[in-house]
């Protein structure tokens, strides 16, 4: 078995506050479409949320999400702490 470690990339990111969604719209510009939605959890119950429409499908973020243009210029949504183990500022 081989061992890999992830290359360093900077990546741009915006973070969904639940109040900003004209932003993340901003952010991914003509590439993806962000519409209100309730999504599921934590806990029990829908709570709000959005969908980013992307070339790669729809995905839905919560509040507190960030959204990661990555290395190709697509568009996804990740957990705060996946970001915060996975990214630091440049």
């Amino acid at each position: 078995m081989a061992r890999y470690r992830k290359k360093p990339v900077e990546v741009d990111a915006v973070h969904f506050d639940g109040t900003n969604r004209d932003e993340v719209a901003d952010f991914m510009g003509q590439t993806g479409k962000v519409e209100e939605t309730k999504v599921p959890g934590p806990g029990r119950g829908l709570h709000d949320g959005i969908v980013i429409h992307t070339l790669e499908g729809d995905m839905t973020a919560s509040v507190g999400d960030w959204i990661i243009r990555g290395v190709r210029g697509e568009y996804y949504p990740c957990k705060p702490s996946v970001f915060a183990a996975t990214y630091e500022e440049a």
